[in-house]
């Protein structure tokens, strides 16, 4: 394989380049990677033309999308304006950010937990059936999940039952019309449902320590709370600190699903958050630029976020995501 380098005739093979060489040595993992790639420009990259909508007076034209599109009023920072100057900004800013740091303080700690309690478990039977059983949530969509967490959490379901009986109160709660109980609904719905599933993660780092070092710890008479505090917890800690900073990124992106389906109008002073804002003005409104300006924002934040943590991260214990 040869090629023209600077228009001359002189003639040098591919394969002297490094780049092209490891290539084409690789191939069959580049043809592997490529579903992903396509997938990730098409879904991920493409639509990003989209935050153009942001910042024009955009009004959809039946039939002629890029017409409308290209054709409507430049307005600048308008959208973004009219946001933070708005009566909601402060409310959907305090329930994205509350609900956000409360699922991240419960639904962080809690699989990092899972993950060093099932790694002491002997019994392989009782381990293989708690792991499995903490997974299945994860595979159940919201639609369903909110189901079953509404139904617990009725007047007459199965957390009420309990609190009744053990006299804590002495009828039914509307846990659901409670707009003060919101935050902590959804933080620990959202522990429950994904705890399996990221547990997985700190459980494959926890098989790669040496078991070496466990050994040593216990011939200097660690005991096993002492083995975890001193071998395992620093051992995994690169681990956590590269997930937080992944989950310091979505802190605003809060999820729609969950907020969609177990808010109501008794608790949308505390449900609403910036998913379901731009979703009930850019949809059910038709403010297609406004919900544009509204995401965009997110996504400027998130992307801050991640970069300063990072930076944080490496100056504070070396470790860092990029």
């Amino acid at each position: 394989m040869e090629c023209d380098v600077d228009g001359s005739n002189e003639k040098i093979p591919l394969l002297k380049y490094p780049t092209i060489k490891k290539i084409l040595r690789q191939r069959y993992l580049f043809m592997l990677l490529m579903p992903g790639v396509v997938w990730a420009v098409l879904f991920a990259y493409a639509p990003m033309a989209g935050l153009y909508m942001a910042f024009i007076d955009y009004k959809p034209t039946l039939g002629d999308f890029w017409g409308s599109l290209f054709k409507a009023d430049f307005v600048g920072l308008q959208w973004f304006e009219y946001f933070f100057t708005g009566q909601d900004f402060a409310q959907v800013m305090r329930n994205t950010l509350v609900s956000s740091v409360l699922t991240l303080s419960i639904g962080f700690m809690v699989p990092i937990c899972i993950a060093i309690t099932l790694n002491e478990v002997r019994i392989s039977w009782f381990k293989r059936t708690v792991q499995t059983a903490s997974y299945l949530p994860f595979f159940i969509s919201w639609v369903v999940a909110a189901s079953i967490v509404i139904t617990f959490l009725s007047a007459e379901g199965p957390v009420n039952q309990l609190l009744m009986k053990l006299g804590i109160v002495e009828q039914g709660v509307l846990f659901m019309q409670e707009g003060k109980l919101f935050w902590i609904i959804i933080a620990l719905s959202n522990a429950w449902k994904d705890m399996g599933y990221n547990s997985i993660m700190y459980l494959a780092a926890i098989a790669a320590i040496p078991t070496e070092l466990f050994e040593a710890a216990k011939v200097d008479g660690a005991g096993r709370l002492k083995q975890i505090r001193y071998v395992l917890l620093p051992m995994l800690r690169p681990t956590i600190i590269i997930l937080l900073i992944l989950n310091i990124g979505n802190l605003l992106n809060t999820g729609f699903d969950q907020f969609f389906l177990l808010g109501n109008s008794l608790n949308r002073s505390y449900s609403d958050v910036i998913d379901t804002y731009a979703f009930r003005y850019g949809i059910q409104n038709g403010m297609f630029s406004y919900a544009s300006a509204v995401s965009m924002f997110k996504s400027v934040v998130a992307f801050i976020l991640v970069v300063a943590v990072n930076q944080l991260s490496k100056k504070m214990s070396g470790t860092r995501l990029f």
